[in-house]
């Protein structure tokens, strides 16, 4: 998913404009995975209405989430270019569910709560990553849940591996094009956005549950243990 949320960290607008659909892909790592498991974790959660996409890009798991949930979906992202393009094709297709607006994270201040705000791939975009978490947990009321993956100190010294010469760690994965790599993963390199279970609980008072005690664990095998997909519950 895109790291459309992010503070500056990446310019995203032109990233989004005049995109390649091979960009558009790497753009939305594992999505189908996000696509998969945030509808069926917001059926199986049965909590307040209402699902919030945060640092949606290209909207894989936005649409997929509209499509089998009742409920609205609304996709957030930094980039204006993608968030037009994502309200085009919602209408271009008859997409009633779903709306997007744009967010800059670690701002994030919606017009409404939403049982489910859903931030996939997109804080390890985000320097100042607590705040960025508070906002996001405060749009989520009680018996609702914060749903996130984070990258860890294991993901840090993996993506730091291809720091040091991109270009020749071309095939490494997360380098989809070397000469912005260490923009684009500057905040994770330098260490601002990684997380713990700790830093998480320090953060918003309650210790982080893994999503697959809620929704069930994909059979294809990704980043697990870099990049782990967590809930936290709002009392």
């Amino acid at each position: 998913m895109s790291g459309g949320a992010g503070e500056a960290s990446f310019d995203w607008d032109t990233y989004w404009t005049d995109i390649s659909d091979e960009k558009r892909e790497e753009a939305s790592p594992n999505s189908h995975h996000a696509a998969e498991v945030l509808p069926e974790f917001v059926e199986r959660f049965d909590g307040p209405a209402g699902v919030a996409d945060v640092g949606c890009g290209a909207g894989v798991t936005t649409f997929a989430a509209a499509d089998r949930l009742s409920e609205t979906v609304v996709g957030y992202d930094t980039a204006a270019p993608v968030v037009e393009r994502n309200r085009e094709r919602a209408e271009r297709e008859g997409v009633e569910n779903v709306r997007f607006e744009r967010a800059t994270l670690p701002a994030f201040a919606p017009d409404r709560e939403f049982g489910v705000v859903f931030a996939y791939f997109t804080l390890q975009y985000v320097r100042d990553v607590e705040r960025a978490l508070e906002n996001l947990y405060a749009a989520v009321p009680p018996g609702g849940a914060l749903v996130f993956n984070y990258m860890n100190r294991a993901a840090r010294d993996f993506c730091s591996i291809a720091a040091d010469d991109p270009h020749a760690n071309a095939d490494h994965p997360f380098v989809f094009d070397p000469d912005e790599y260490t923009e684009r993963f500057g905040a994770l390199l330098d260490g601002d956005s990684v997380l713990s279970r700790e830093r998480i609980y320090e953060t918003l008072g309650t210790w982080p549950r893994s999503a697959f005690t809620v929704a069930d664990r994909p059979d294809v095998r990704w980043a697990w243990h870099h990049a782990l997909l967590v809930y936290v519950p709002k009392r």
